[in-house]
Formats: structure tokens, sequence, C-alpha cells
């Protein structure tokens, strides 16, 4: 949390000179009542003063100026526009990517933690990624190697079977190199977007490990998590001696998800601080809220709300039309931050009707699958962003030569860009691929088989007798639990193959 504040400024600073201007209006006519009083009590007999006037000894200590005060200072402060975060480019996932690497060794075995600690760690990392739901997660394991079980993904589908297929006997070399983790994590985080983190689940660490941990520490390294998979009465001293890292400890309940989570939004916030090219989030409408409450304090007996009252007629005789929504969520929230509650709750396509904000609203129906419409709203916007938004839309309406034109503008728009210019070359090659496999699918150049001919694959084997065999009446299906163990069975067969492959083509 200080380190999200750090970025705290104004926007607009020359809008809080108004907090002077208010104070010293507040001091005058705070003022004018004392001097009346005097007046009245040079006018009047002090014996006759004294009978006059009604509970001098309970005046009220706050008046109505007081409030107006407050309220003028929050508006103020709100115009000033406070802003501690930038605007998130709706083109990126709206947290940080995370590369989880997993120690996968006999040690994790132990049931010291019901029911094992590797069974503990996965059943762990599967609630994070249901957490991070729409994150881009990658995983790692590792033991003597370090191995990319997935790339950075945002389908938790995906990463769920292959965390079921993960066991000791599958990694090609028994060992506990954290470091050759770090080092592919480093690798996938590279060729990231949007800088990310790294977390580390882990019953032990070896001291020799910190050498490599801390051979970056002059350089920008991604901060690392250590998710400890062990009892609380092991202890891991050596692992604060790890730059730029967090300890935490596996708990039954979701307090160390939530750290995690903390330090994977501090990561983005520092991450979009950073990028220049994105706009300061104006956080002035937050003030918003206590001015509200503050009005409703005018409605009390004996303070005056004639001007609560005309300021209220005035706002909503030059409202807009195009804010007036209907039900009674509108008078609270904004159509675009209705969109937003919506987007993050996953309802994209409901998000894209909701949205005004011609980006978000793109976005929304780019993640809803709605390529066509979502390339037609992009294209509304004269930036380079919403050109390079709206040619990868097109890419994936397999639109691709709009979607070459599209990276093309994008580039006229801004020369240095180097996200289109990767677009772009990626969409020539996917175009020239379709148009060649579809001229030799026409001809048949590649098969050397033409349109007229007949082609036999074993003309001496035609009309050979062949056995089917016939599924015995009485053979018992496979159970869900038989059925579940094949898959994770096959699951860590592929495993160990694709291990075996990586380590046996790595340089010695």
């Amino acid at each position: 949390m200080i380190e999200t504040f750090s970025y705290f400024h104004f926007l607009r600073p020359l809008w809080l000179l108004a907090l002077p201007v208010v104070a010293a209006l507040w001091v005058w006519i705070r003022w004018q009542p004392r001097q009346s009083s005097r007046l009245q009590a040079d006018a009047i007999a002090p014996h006759l003063l004294t009978a006059l006037q009604v509970g001098r000894s309970a005046q009220r200590k706050v008046l109505p100026i007081d409030g107006v005060l407050l309220a003028a200072s929050l508006l103020a402060l709100a115009v000033a526009g406070p802003t501690w975060t930038r605007e998130p480019n709706p083109l990126l996932a709206n947290s940080a990517p995370l590369v989880v690497a997993l120690k996968v060794t006999d040690s994790m075995l132990n049931s010291d933690l019901a029911p094992t600690r590797l069974d503990r760690a996965r059943f762990k990392l599967q609630d994070l990624i249901t957490k991070r739901a729409g994150a881009r997660t990658a995983v790692i394991a590792y033991s003597g190697s370090a191995h990319r079980v997935s790339p950075l993904t945002e389908d938790a589908n995906i990463l769920r079977p292959l965390l079921d297929g993960l066991a000791p006997e599958v990694m090609p070399i028994s060992g506990n190199d954290a470091g050759a983790a770090l080092v592919l994590a480093e690798e996938i985080l590279d060729k990231a977007s949007t800088p990310g983190a790294i977390l580390f689940l882990l019953d032990d660490f070896d001291p020799s490990d910190i050498t490599s941990f801390r051979s970056q520490k002059d350089s920008p390294r991604s901060p690392v998590v250590f998710l400890v998979a062990a009892p609380s009465d092991l202890a891991l001293p050596q692992l604060d001696r790890v730059p730029n890292s967090d300890v935490i400890r596996l708990t039954v309940d979701d307090r160390d998800l939530n750290q995690i989570d903390r330090r994977l939004n501090a990561v983005y916030i520092a991450a979009l601080a950073g990028d220049e090219r994105l706009r300061w989030q104006d956080r002035g409408w937050l003030l918003a809220w206590p001015v509200a409450l503050l009005l409703l304090i005018w409605f009390r007996p004996g303070w005056t709300m004639r001007w609560a009252m005309c300021a209220g007629i005035l706002l909503g005789a030059t409202a807009p039309k195009t804010a007036i929504a209907e039900g009674w969520i509108d008078w609270f929230l904004t159509s675009d931050q209705q969109g937003q509650i919506a987007y993050n709750n996953l309802e994209f396509s409901r998000a894209g009707d909701l949205f005004i904000d011609p980006y978000w609203r793109g976005y929304a129906k780019f993640r809803a699958g709605q390529y066509a419409d979502s390339a037609q709203v992009f294209a509304t916007i004269d930036t380079p962003e919403a050109a390079l938004a709206e040619g990868m839309a097109l890419i994936r309406n397999r639109q691709y030569r709009p979607a070459i034109a599209a990276f093309e503008v994008a580039i006229e728009r801004r020369t240095d860009y180097p996200e289109a210019e990767t677009n772009l070359e990626i969409a020539r090659a996917i175009l020239d691929y379709v148009e060649t496999t579809r001229a030799q699918s026409d001809t048949g150049e590649d098969t050397g088989i033409g349109a007229d001919d007949m082609v036999f694959d074993n003309e001496a084997g035609q009309g050979a007798d062949s056995r089917i065999v016939a599924p015995k009446e009485n053979a018992v299906p496979l159970t869900g639990e038989q059925w579940m163990s094949a898959i994770d069975t096959n699951m860590g067969d592929f495993l160990r193959s694709r291990f075996l492959l990586e380590q046996s083509m790595r340089k010695p």
C-alpha cells in the first residue's frame, strides 16, 4: 500500500489554489456573527441582552458554514485530480504475469502436511489460479533440472491436468536446483509485455542457490515470492538472505493467497507507473461520496438548504441526456462503473454493452469473443493503440488482410511501435501460410496428386480380410476414479517423455 501511494500526485494542481480562498471566505463569514453580537451589546443594556438571548450557553460549535468549507475543500481536491495509478492498457491483462516454480522432489511427498506436501502445494496453486482468473500464469517444475510445464496462459483448464501429472518420477534428474528454475522463469517473463513476478512453491532451499539469486542483484530482476509448503517448525533462514523477495508460509485459509495477491498488485501498479504511454487515472470521483454525505446534513432542522436545492436543480438541468439511465443503480454508478463491475465478474458480453468508454467497450467485446464488433469500436478511435487493437480483433476474426492494414495504420500513427511491427509480421506470415496452403490444396502441388487422380494407399491389400474385435457383453465400464487415474498416468507419461527430450537436447 505504501508503494502504491508513492506515486500520488495531482493532475491539475492549480486548483489547489482554491483552498486558501475557501479558507479565507470561511474565516470572513465566521467573523460576521461575532461582529454583530458586539453591535447588539453596544445597543442593548447587558441585563436586557442576556434575557433576550436564548440558549447562548449551548451555542452550536458546528455551523452550516463549516460544512460548506469542508465540502468546498473536498470539491477543490477532486477537481485537482488526485491520482496514484495509471489507466491499465485494455489490451493487456489487469494483473501482473506470474511464473510459478513448483519443486517436484521426493521430499515433497512427505505426509507431514496431509495428504502430502506436493498435493498441498498443488491444491494451493489451483486455488491461486482460480483467484487470478483472467491473469496470465506459467508453471515450471524443477528438481535437478527445470522444465516449463506450460507457458503464460489465462486458461486455467490447461493448467489443471498438467499439474495433476506432476510427480518426482517424471523429472529426468533428481536434485534441488532452484537457480535453474529462476533462469527459466526470467526467460519467460522477458518475453511478456508486462513485468511480472516469480513464485516458488517449495519445502526447502539449498543455500548454494543464493548466489544464483544474487548474481543479478545489480540488474533489474523480477520480485520473488517463496511459498513454503512445510510445517511451521521447519525454519528456512536462508530464504531471508535472498534479495527482493518475500517469504510466506502456506496456510489452510486464503491468507497466503491474499499476501501473494497484494505483492503482485504492487508489481503491476509499479509497471503501470513506469509506462509513460498510459494516462493517469483521475481518482477525484472518490471524493464525491463524502461531499454527498455532507450535503445530507443540510436537511437538518436549523440548517439552510436553499443553496443545496439550487445546486441540485442546476446539476439536474445541465446533466447530459446520455447520462440518464433506467434502474435505481444508475443513481449511484455510471455506465462505465457498472461495466467495470461486470468486467471484473468476467461478464464480458454485458460489460461490452454497458461501457461508454470506447477503449473498454472494445476490449470487453474482444474478451467476449465478439471480434467483429470489437474491431468496429476500435476503428472509430484515431490512436495508434486503437489501430493495434483493431488489428488484433481482426486477426481473431480471421480477417488477415484488414488486420494487416490496421497494423500498418498503427505504425503510420507511431513510427516507433514494436508491438505493431511484431503483429504485422505475424499477420503477414499467417496470410502467406493460408494462401500457400489453399493454393496447394487446389492444385495438389505438395502431394503430387492431381484433382482427377484416384490413388489407393494399399493396392496389394485391396479386399483383404480384417478382424474386428467386438466388445464383450459382460464388460464392466471404467469407474470415474479409474478413468481419471488413466488420464493422470497418460499425462505423467507425456511430461516424462517431454522433460527427457528437453534434457537430452540441452548442452552439457
